[in-house]
């Protein structure tokens, strides 16, 4: 301490409320050091989020908070020492003043802490002689404590004392009646020590909150049963803070809660629900049920655990609807099928529900070789079938069938149903399908935020389904990519969209040519973007990407960053090349000029490329692929080479944000590439043509060669002049006027125009 502390007659604490403005609050006795300030925001403990100054000083200090308290906000400041000397004096030794008025000080600091606490009890007016000892706590238990005629202490039986709250306008009651506001199955005594059958005395508990209207509390403690169990739809609700362990007879459901027949069962609310089996059912009986919740409307079901069933919970409308209720759902375990969407009658529905979480899990060892399934929308034969507008918000399924010949599907919808929705989906070791319908349902809409499967998820029909439209949408590494709708370029046939350039080259249309292995040092774009290349391969279905080619999209990026690339192809090498805003090469710098969302990019000095630093393959997910650019790449070659292994390619499709339309480039001066058609025109003073003459012009067409198709046309009436032309050489057609009249013409000079079509 920098200073000898002087404690004064002040009290070690003080209050304020805050103003929701100032930030700084004084606090006026003194600490020793920072940790003996206990700082409390309505009562809270506050760890963090202040600075204090001043310990150490006689006048106390400032506590300053980082954001000021919220406006109405209790603030208490408080001294707390450790009760504990804070020196010890040696035999013989040196007493100094200040280490002993330290040490003083400390013990007085203490006593003031204490005495404040002390304050703040229940205790003897000093003018009140004697003691007051609490009785026994045999004596004392299930009884009432008081005060006798004399102000001594008393004890009152439960059931004849009266108690008040302490507000106006409050009316005296009897603990007995204060104590059944609610009910507990250890009122019914139940023990909860998960070894005594508390069976009847759940029964029993169940059946009086039922009969009266009351709330059912279920405390702390596993309650094992070997009966079924009902609570009927007259009780005001149920909580539960420990577990039902079912040891009762199969083929019965452990937990049953509101009534059948055609009984409404509204606005209710319960809470914690928690059943496990003690025996692992067999998933041959879908009689063995966890929980089944009957005839709910506008009610609110937390379910925590249940374990160990054929099916974990059953929704079930039984001759009325279930219907308008939001279930919360935790840990649905081991269960074949985990909740199970039910009508049981013509008369009943299913409808209008939201489900929010539910971790649907099945162990490693359980039943290996039985189909497993997360949530089941069903009903009994003749019962209604039109279960419709069920929400689902974020459950996940570990289902255990992933390379196992059994499905493991997280939604089985039997039914017709309509617009059912389940968003945030995770798939862990399921089957390659989200969902399985054997109906006429309709309008479903799965969103899968992670699966083992990715973009490759699908819903399975079977041969009994009738109708189809149900929507998948995987964003598992393919968020971004399911955001870029825009289409820049498709071509949606690459066998289809080859371009025989010449005798022994081949082009795409819309598509630049890429090679690997360019002669010399070119660094323009227009010199790497090729129109057409040797090497590569054909099948009936696609290109082969032999040789270092490759293909891509040419495309202006200086208004549009990001770009998604989805390929039909085997397991194809992602590639970029980058240029500036004049169109020349940007190499490696050290510093990434383009990224992938689903795979790094390294640089490939030769190719002059980034290129993927793994082939794009369905089993490291890796297929869609969004491409972001840096904002000094101007344009860009985004497409598919061929590094190390042959790959063929099918369909290619470029896409973007909706917001940004980009050029696509391809067919233009300077950037020849991805078109099939070539046309040109030239000035042409034909002069006198005798009668069955001709005349010949050349009219040169970079990309024209023999064995194009090719045509000619010119700009004056031509009546008795026909125009042919011909591919005569590379890059050049020859265009003939033939006069095919009796009689000399002479056409004034005009404009010829060549047009070369490629095979």
């Amino acid at each position: 301490m920098a200073e000898h502390i002087t404690i004064g007659d002040v009290a070690p604490r003080v209050q304020y409320v805050a103003d929701g403005v100032l930030a700084d609050f004084t606090y006026p006795f003194p600490i020793f050091e920072d940790a003996d300030l206990e700082i409390r925001l309505d009562g809270a403990v506050l760890k963090g989020g202040v600075t204090i100054a001043g310990a150490g000083s006689s006048d106390g200090g400032i506590v300053t908070f980082s954001e000021a308290p919220r406006a109405g906000t209790r603030i208490t400041l408080r001294r707390r020492l450790k009760i504990a000397r804070a020196s010890d004096f040696q035999d013989n030794g040196i007493l100094r003043a200040r280490t002993l008025n330290d040490e003083l000080d400390y013990q007085v600091a203490a006593i003031q802490q204490v005495a404040d606490d002390v304050a703040g009890t229940v205790r003897l007016d000093p003018a009140d002689a004697g003691t007051l000892v609490l009785p026994l706590r045999g004596a004392r238990a299930n009884r009432v404590l008081g005060f006798d005629g004399s102000g001594d202490l008393a004890l009152f039986d439960r059931d004849t004392g009266m108690l008040g709250v302490p507000y106006v306008g409050s009316v005296p009651r009897s603990v007995e009646d204060k104590l059944a506001e609610r009910l507990t199955v250890r009122d019914f005594g139940a023990s909860g020590d998960g070894v005594t059958d508390d069976g009847p005395a759940l029964a029993a508990a169940m059946a009086a909150a039922g009969a009266s209207g009351q709330l059912l509390e279920i405390g702390a403690g596993t309650y094992r049963t070997t009966q079924p169990l009902l609570l009927g739809g007259g009780a005001a609700g149920l909580t539960m803070r420990g577990s039902i362990l079912y040891a009762g007879p199969a083929g019965q459901a452990a937990l049953t809660i509101g009534d059948g027949a055609a009984v409404r069962n509204a606005a209710k609310r319960y809470d914690g629900l928690r059943v496990l089996s003690a025996t692992l059912s067999d998933w041959n009986d879908e009689a063995d049920i966890g929980i089944v919740l009957r005839n709910l409307d506008a009610s609110l079901v937390e379910i925590r655990q249940v374990e160990g069933f054929t099916i974990g919970i059953r929704t079930q409308g039984v001759e009325r609807g279930f219907e308008d209720s939001t279930l919360i759902l935790g840990r649905i375990v081991n269960n074949k099928i985990g909740l199970d969407v039910r009508t049981e009658t013509a008369a009943a529905w299913n409808t209008s529900m939201r489900y929010y979480g539910g971790h649907f899990a099945i162990g490693s060892t359980v039943h290996p070789d039985k189909d497993r399934f997360g949530v089941r929308l069903s009903a009994a034969p003749g019962a209604y079938v039109a279960h419709n507008r069920h929400l689902f918000d974020g459950p996940g399924f570990e289902l255990q069938a992933e390379g196992r010949p059994i499905s493991g599907i997280p939604f089985l919808v039997q039914v017709n149903s309509r617009s059912v929705w389940a968003r945030g989906l995770r798939m862990e070791g399921c089957s390659p399908f989200v969902a399985r319908h054997t109906g006429g349902a309709q309008d479903h809409i799965y969103e899968v935020a992670w699966a083992s499967q990715a973009y490759l998820v699908d819903v399975d029909y079977t041969a009994t389904a009738t109708r189809t439209g149900a929507v998948v949408r995987a964003s598992h590494q393919a968020a971004a990519f399911r955001e870029a709708s825009r289409e820049v370029g498709g071509v949606a046939n690459l066998r289809a969209a080859r371009i025989r350039w010449s005798a022994s080259e081949w082009g795409f249309e819309k598509l630049a040519c890429m090679a690997s292995n360019v002669v010399g040092s070119p660094t323009a774009l227009g010199a790497l973007a090729f129109p057409a290349l040797d090497a590569y391969g054909f099948t009936d279905n696609g290109v082969v990407l032999t040789g270092g080619r490759g293909i891509g999209f040419v495309v202006d990026a200086r208004g549009c960053r990001e770009f998604a690339l989805a390929v039909d192809a085997d397991a194809p090498r992602l590639a970029v090349m980058c240029f500036d805003a004049s169109r020349t090469l940007l190499t490696d710098t050290g510093t990434p000029l383009v990224r992938a969302s689903g795979q790094s990019l390294v640089w490939n000095p030769d190719a002059r490329w980034w290129q993927g630093s793994a082939d794009m393959a369905d089993a490291t997910l890796t297929r869609p692929q969004v491409v972001r650019l840096e904002p000094q790449v101007a344009y860009a070659i985004i497409g598919l080479v061929r590094i190390g292994v042959d790959y063929e390619v099918r369909a290619m499709r470029l896409g973007c944000d909706p917001l940004f339309c980009p050029p696509l480039l391809f067919g233009q001066p300077g950037l020849p590439h991805g078109v099939r058609e070539l046309v040109t025109e030239m000035a042409w003073d034909l002069g006198p043509i005798a009668a069955g003459g001709s005349a010949q012009v050349n009219v040169p067409l970079v990309g024209a060669r023999p064995g194009d198709f090719a045509s000619a046309s010119f700009s004056l009436a031509t009546s008795g002049v026909v125009f042919v032309a011909q591919v005569g050489a590379t890059d050049v057609v020859t265009v003939t006027a033939w006069n095919r009249s009796g009689a000399a013409i002479d056409l004034n000079a005009a404009v010829v125009r060549a047009r070369v079509v490629k095979a």
